[in-house]
């Protein structure tokens, strides 16, 4: 192994020599390179190898070749770079090589290869670099894509693109991505045959028996892409985002027309087809004499906005669904939400959204999230009693949705109508009981504000006999909070000795009545003493906090400091897994008065 290194480091001479002869370096910054190589090179002839050592030789080295760069600048010296640099960037090659080589499944350490080759002009290098990856991973469309990407960019080379993104399809037939991007390198390619015939015309040179071909030059190349493409997924989101990438490129209205035809004959069934068209109405044209005011500008808005509601309408006539209601809704939502100065055009958009909303509704194609959006609109327009009527109607198209209760629950709450305890019930009847809690919470809230303490106590005893665990503790909770703000501390006292057995109980259920205790002018030692010992019986093994609750009120002007060492002793004991490092820790931060 040492002569190999020997051997390693002699390379390194003559362009070591070289560095130091033109005052890149100094004697010393070369002894020092020297020595940091050495122990590199050590690294990498070792039996075991590993890929951090690797990846410090090579940082090492292309830190060494910014250096030179930096130094050439300042000395203004920018000779000999293939006796200094190219031996440099030739080493770096090979070791990233012979990484890769062993770590092939590594794509990380390939991409940094092709990143050195692409940053340091080795462009010859960077094919071969990528043409080994594919080999290992033809199964990543991605590497294809930036392997061509390079070919197309970094060589100008768009037969190499089109080769590899051909061979990138055997391996992806029906890969999406790598079929956008082919359809843009060839719109790329076409782009620049069109530069370059435009230049030579302009320069008025003889082109000799060189012709550009005139059906390349207007993107069939192309247009094939788009055919086998199309051929294989079938999809209008698909063909619409190869519009759009058609849509960059100011040579292709033939290409788009034809695009565009293809999706209205083929894809109708699609409401992406529907969505689409419709909003191609909103970049088309205006008059121009109205626009130089206000009103001219929001009445040319309006009627883009006309154009593209006949389109939606077309749409659900033909393709009456969900999908289909959802884009006009939206389409009217986001037209709704654009501020603009006219009133008329604000009460057109809010007529037209209450209208398109309250038929996707009666069609039964409304989704869920949009009954939401209906409230807001109602609500801000002062239509209480509409508002009251879609609240409800919403709960019978969405029955076992929790988050539509809770909308219309807490819309009919805000308006205070309808009768909402019998409400309440039914929607714990049809929802999921596991999912149940957001609307307990809701009607204790509820029956807190709007009904006698009587009533609100017979809610929190319904919560607490549920089965869920999660309501039960919840409900347990905010009945002990309840009795200590309506009937003080002698009630809460009362909750607390009728609930200490009925279990699931949660942590805040004893801290919350902890803290009652410690709120009154002599807190009583014994009881709190009892609180903790029961949280401890429930959540001793895992809870270090509550042990360090205990030991510090033990500790404090009514506690016996005494009893904090046999706490201690019997938290080391229960305490189980990491907590007893944790509790450990803390306690010598409590001792030393950290904590």
């Amino acid at each position: 192994m040492a002569e190999i290194v020997q051997q390693r480091i002699e390379e390194r001479i003559p362009e070591l020599e070289q560095l130091e002869r033109v005052g890149l370096f100094t004697k010393k910054e070369v002894k020092s390179i020297i020595k940091r190589a050495t122990a590199l090179e050590y690294k990498l002839h070792r039996l075991i190898v590993n890929k951090e050592d690797f990846i410090a030789y090579i940082q090492y080295e292309i830190n060494v070749l910014e250096l030179v760069k930096k130094r050439r600048v300042h000395i203004h010296y920018q000779f000999k770079k293939e006796e200094i640099e190219f031996p440099i960037i030739h080493r770096i090659n090979s070791v990233f090589k012979r990484a890769t080589n062993k770590w092939k499944g590594d794509v990380q350490l390939w991409l940094s290869h092709a990143a050195f080759c692409k940053k340091w002009a080795t462009k010859g290098q960077i094919s071969k670099v990528f043409s080994a990856m594919l080999a290992i991973h033809p199964d990543k469309p991605a590497l294809w894509i930036m392997a061509a990407k390079s070919e197309l960019e970094d060589r100008s080379s768009s037969e190499s693109a089109r080769h590899l993104f051909l061979r990138a399809l055997r391996f992806h037939p029906n890969n999406k991505k790598v079929y956008q991007e082919y359809f843009r390198m060839e719109l790329l390619h076409c782009e620049k045959l069109r530069k370059q015939k435009n230049d030579l015309e302009t320069a008025k040179m003889d082109l000799g028996e060189y012709e550009f071909s005139p059906e390349i030059l207007s993107g069939k190349l192309a247009e094939v892409v788009y055919r086998d493409a199309t051929g294989k997924i079938k999809e209008a989101e698909f063909v619409i985002s190869l519009l759009n990438i058609a849509a960059i490129f100011d040579f292709t209205k033939e290409l788009q027309d034809f695009i565009l035809q293809d999706l209205q004959d083929n894809y109708t069934e699609d409401s992406l087809t529907w969505d689409f068209m419709a909003k191609r109405e909103l970049e088309a044209p205006g008059a121009g004499e109205e626009l130089h005011t206000a009103k001219g500008r929001a009445s040319d808005i309006n009627r883009r906005e006309e154009r593209c509601c006949q389109v939606y309408e077309e749409g659900v006539k033909s393709l009456n669904t969900e999908p289909m209601w959802t884009c006009y809704v939206a389409f009217c939502w986001e037209r709704l939400k654009r501020k603009t100065n006219v009133q008329e055009l604000k009460e057109k958009r809010n007529e037209r959204q209450l209208g398109v909303l309250q038929r996707a509704h009666d069609s039964s194609l409304l989704k869920e999230e949009f009954y939401t959006t209906w409230l807001k609109i109602l609500l801000s327009s002062g239509d209480d009693e509409g508002a009251a009527s879609v609240a409800m109607a919403a709960t019978q198209r969405y029955s076992k949705s929790v988050s539509v209760w809770s909308l219309s629950l807490r819309t009919l709450m805000q308006l205070g109508s309808g009768d909402l305890g019998r409400l309440f019930q039914e929607a714990l009847t049809h929802i999921n009981p596991k999912e149940s809690l957001p609307l307990w919470q809701l009607q204790v809230q509820w029956s807190v504000a709007n009904q006698s303490p009587e009533e609100t106590e017979a809610v929190f005893k319904r919560g607490q006999l549920s089965a869920v665990p999660a309501v039960s503790m919840e409900m347990k909770e905010s009945y002990l909070d309840w009795s200590f703000s309506t009937g003080g501390y002698k009630k809460a006292r009362k909750a607390f000795t009728s609930l200490q057995e009925n279990r699931p109980l949660s942590k805040a259920f004893f801290t919350t009545m902890i803290h009652i205790e410690k709120e009154q002018e002599t807190p009583k030692m014994n009881f709190l003493r009892d609180y903790f010992e029961r949280a401890l019986q429930e959540f001793g093994t895992s809870d270090d906090d509550l042990w360090l609750q205990y030991i510090q009120e033990e500790m404090g002007t009514f506690g016996q400091p005494e009893n904090s060492g046999k706490i201690h002793w019997r938290a080391m004991k229960f305490l189980e897994g990491e907590s007893v490092e944790r509790f450990t820790c803390r306690f010598t931060l409590m001792q030393t008065g950290h904590l």
